[in-house]
């Protein structure tokens, strides 16, 4: 991701069309649900956030996050702002870092669609995978961080922090792959590729045995996290949309995947010098977080892999289909299509080295 689509991605600008909130009964529901609220209100919309729009909240005391469900048609079981709050409400009382949650709204009659507010978390956020401007040491110690942070995730008691009925435990890759496959196939304005076709045959005859549950993100990445802003700690990690109960490497696969992704891409190290730039090796990487969480190895890494650049071409493939409809609530959304292709032929390639 180059500076300039970082920074268009990060900042705020005036609210969209087609995505205005009212402030007025956004401001009366957080008089009576948020503690301590007090206006006036003022609302800008944040340019990243692909699937659900969010919004800064600013008040003259504190400044919010709204997350919420898009306007428009939304595919079945897609944007579940419910979900997102009820992880990071669950999260808080393990103490891993995440957002606090002041408050879920389920009626669309407040501004339309479901959301909730949570608190603005300040911080650094790291766009380009090679942390340009640091020195080796200060890399590692933010990769650690990172992988830490993951293996703290993964040895969270889902069940004791309320979260036990949060997904389904066991045949996790089946059901995922058979869910991507269907929300590919029922886009049809969004079209088809060879390779994703493919992928969808392949990858079902092809789980390694064995199986596991913990808490995962679903989209663990350097960029959806806040960095403390001098010390390499995490502070907050966000957009849980994707998470559920579910198989941990595949977690740690997909955060994994940025050693095989080009940066323009998503934040990706393919290409780059990292042992150079002082970036553990991808080898040693898997190795902290497997030292981490007790286990020997990482068995069917490779198929973890692949697995992970077809959800995410399925992803792509799903913003393509906003961007047709209209829907689609990042002015990057188009940027990100243009790219589909060659992430599909990615994920394919991926397929063929885990074979």
């Amino acid at each position: 991701m180059s500076a300039a689509d970082a920074d268009a991605n990060v900042g705020t600008t005036a609210v969209r069309a087609g995505f205005a909130v009212d402030a007025a009964a956004l401001a009366d529901w957080m008089g009576r649900h948020v503690e301590d609220f007090a206006g006036p209100l003022r609302i800008e919309q944040f340019a990243g956030g692909q699937s659900n729009p969010t919004y800064k909240l600013i008040t003259p005391a504190r400044n919010y996050v709204l997350r919420r469900k898009p306007p428009g048609q939304t595919l079945k079981g897609a944007h579940a702002v419910d979900r997102e709050a009820k992880v990071l409400t669950g999260l808080a009382k393990a103490g891993f870092p995440v957002p606090h949650v002041y408050g879920l709204c389920t009626d669309e009659a407040v501004i339309g669609t479901w959301f909730y507010v949570m608190e603005m978390v300040e911080g650094r956020i790291f766009w380009d995978a090679t942390l340009p401007g640091m020195d080796k040491a200060e890399r590692a110690a933010i990769y650690d961080a990172m992988n830490a942070t993951m293996a703290q995730l993964h040895m969270v008691d889902y069940a004791a922090v309320g979260l036990g009925d949060y997904g389904r435990p066991g045949n996790y890759f089946a059901r995922q792959i058979e869910r991507w496959s269907a929300q590919y196939l029922a886009d049809e304005e969004a079209g088809g590729d060879p390779n994703m076709d493919q992928l969808i045959e392949w990858l079902p005859a092809h789980i390694p045995d064995g199986e596991e549950a913990s808490i995962i993100h679903g989209d663990f990445r350097l960029d959806n996290m806040i960095f403390h802003p001098t010390e390499a700690r995490v502070v907050a990690v966000l957009d849980w949309e994707l998470s559920t109960l579910g198989h941990p490497g595949a977690d740690f696969a997909y955060n994994a995947m940025m050693y095989r992704m080009p940066p323009h891409i998503v934040a990706g190290l393919a290409g780059a010098d990292i042992a150079a730039l002082g970036i553990p090796g991808e080898e040693e990487y898997v190795a902290a977080y497997c030292r981490r969480t007790g286990r020997p190895s990482l068995p069917g890494y490779d198929f973890f892999i692949a697995f992970n650049f077809f959800r995410l071409a399925a992803i792509f493939h799903g913003i393509k289909g906003r961007v047709i409809r209209g829907t689609a609530s990042s002015a990057q959304a188009k940027e990100r299509v243009q790219v589909l292709p060659e992430l599909i032929a990615l994920a394919w390639a991926q397929a063929q080295r885990a074979t």
